[in-house]
């Protein structure tokens, strides 16, 4: 068993339902227990045009299943719920993103871990920090707690939401 750690982020079709729909739909995957979630923020959106906030948070798991089995159990979510996989960090129902998977490095085609985009953006890394040790250690070596202090310091607000893991 390993502890990953899932993003996951909307902003479209009543994005708090979109996320409580996705925890629940992990919640029922064979091989995976959900372990912590974090409180849900708001963001501005990263992208293209005017884009509504999106919501996120960061779940963690505990998983047998292998980084790519994963990776297709959480795009089968997003399809249950109508992502769209057009426009490059445009508006979406459902975003689930694997950002940690132990400590492992994975670079392949279809998937790379610790997610690429991870440290540059604090509304992944802040929800991060809220439910593992600041201390963690990210696959390059890094702490946590420190890629926190320097990531830029976008628009973030933390909601009265919480997500029902159980």
């Amino acid at each position: 068993m390993i502890t990953c750690y899932i993003a996951l982020g909307s902003n479209l079709d009543e994005p708090e339902s979109q996320l409580q729909e996705a925890v629940t739909a992990l919640s029922r995957i064979e091989g995976l227990r959900l372990a912590a979630a974090s409180p849900v923020y708001r963001s501005a959106a990263v992208g293209p045009g005017e884009q509504p906030d999106y919501l996120n948070a960061v779940l963690a798991v505990i998983t047998d299943l292998q980084p790519l089995a994963l990776l297709d159990a959480l795009q089968a979510i997003e399809d249950r719920q109508g992502r769209q996989r057009g426009e490059r960090w445009g508006p979406r129902t459902i975003d689930l993103d694997i950002l940690l998977y132990g400590d492992q490095r994975i670079d392949l085609p279809r998937l790379q871990v610790p997610h690429p985009e991870m440290t540059g953006r604090n509304f992944v890394l802040v929800p991060l920090a809220d439910i593992c040790n600041p201390a963690l250690r990210l696959p390059d070596g890094e702490e946590l707690g420190s890629v926190v202090g320097r990531c830029p310091d976008a628009r973030l607000e933390r909601t009265r939401i919480r997500l029902k893991t159980h």
